[in-house]
């Protein structure tokens, strides 16, 4: 499983906006600068975790981005999935093997792995990872 530099983006910007969220809206600007992510691509992932309700977000002079609900609400499978789409085992070993006995114990073996970093994944909530 590879977790894609969007994702890491996303699951530091959530995290940002999480810590600081009693301060208000907390810009994109802010976050890039802090972390050091380009802008433009920054404003593309928080939108896409606008869309997928992990975020809201508030134009204007008091503008910016928010947790759409409580931190403990929300998954680290959700913002993950926000931004690369669904986690699931996508090989098709059975299928090119023509069923061989070996590709399918894979598949198998596979599918569970993905399951369980799914279950993970959906059990560590975002407020679990804020300092108190």
């Amino acid at each position: 499983m590879k977790i894609s530099r969007s994702t890491g983006y996303a699951l530091v910007a959530v995290g940002y906006i999480a810590q600081y969220y009693k301060e208000g809206a907390v810009l994109a600007s802010r976050i890039s600068k802090q972390y050091n992510i380009p802008l433009e691509y920054l404003l593309k992932i928080l939108q896409q975790l606008v869309r997928a309700n992990v975020l809201r977000s508030k134009r204007g002079p008091r503008g910016g981005f928010f947790l759409a609900r409580p931190a403990e609400n929300i998954t680290l499978l959700e913002i993950i999935e926000a931004v690369d789409g669904p986690l699931f085992s996508h090989l098709q070993l059975a299928e090119q093997t023509n069923n061989e006995p070996f590709s399918l114990k894979m598949e198998k073996v596979c599918r569970q792995a993905t399951e369980k970093v799914r279950d993970i994944f959906n059990a560590a909530k975002l407020g679990d990872t804020l300092a108190d």
